[in-house]
């Protein structure tokens, strides 16, 4: 199947994403109207696994939803910086922990109906004290919890960030 894009107008340009919407040429000949969040920078998130083995989460305010959601450590990465670099610095930032180790899960399309977001997902692992460093604009809880209890929450409407539930199940899946 081919689509081909006949026209693209951009409707907002923010500081972390652009909007546009786009006239594609279906395959079978007819056009069609797609609206695409696309964000300017790609995104690492990591699951934390702390020495006793509970796994480390952050609660943070999310106001696209309203809510304070319990997640995994994530962040946009900067100008040239790679994955590994991104994870290493959003978990210090975020929780004050260091990882001694990473382990690569996967890279995800976590919104394929509309964003162009990719979000590289890794575990953490041999954690040391660092220095927690909140933007000023970030308010921040950690929490940590077994993979039985996080799993739980996820079933009981808990845990509802697909990037979190993504790594719980990755991990879930190494465990069994």
């Amino acid at each position: 199947m081919s689509y081909e894009v006949l026209e693209s107008n951009e409707t907002y340009r923010g500081k972390i994403l652009r909007v546009t919407i786009d006239k594609i040429e279906m395959p079978d000949g007819n056009s069609a109207y797609r609206e695409t969040v696309l964000r300017d920078k790609n995104a690492a998130a990591v699951l934390p696994i702390m020495n006793d083995g509970k796994l480390l989460f952050v609660r943070q305010y999310r106001h696209a939803f309203g809510e304070t959601l319990l997640e995994i450590p994530a962040g946009v990465l900067n100008d040239c910086e790679v994955c590994e670099l991104c994870v290493l610095r959003e978990l210090e930032e975020e929780t004050g922990q260091k990882a001694g180790r990473l382990e690569f899960v996967c890279e995800f399309y976590p919104s394929v109906g509309f964003c162009s977001e990719t979000i590289s997902l890794y575990f953490a692992y041999d954690l040391t004290q660092g220095q927690q460093k909140l933007d000023p604009d970030e308010f921040i809880e950690l929490e940590s919890y077994t993979l039985d209890e996080a799993m739980e929450m996820i079933h009981s409407g808990q845990i509802k960030d697909g990037k979190t539930i993504a790594a719980l199940f990755a991990y879930k899946s190494k465990h069994i």
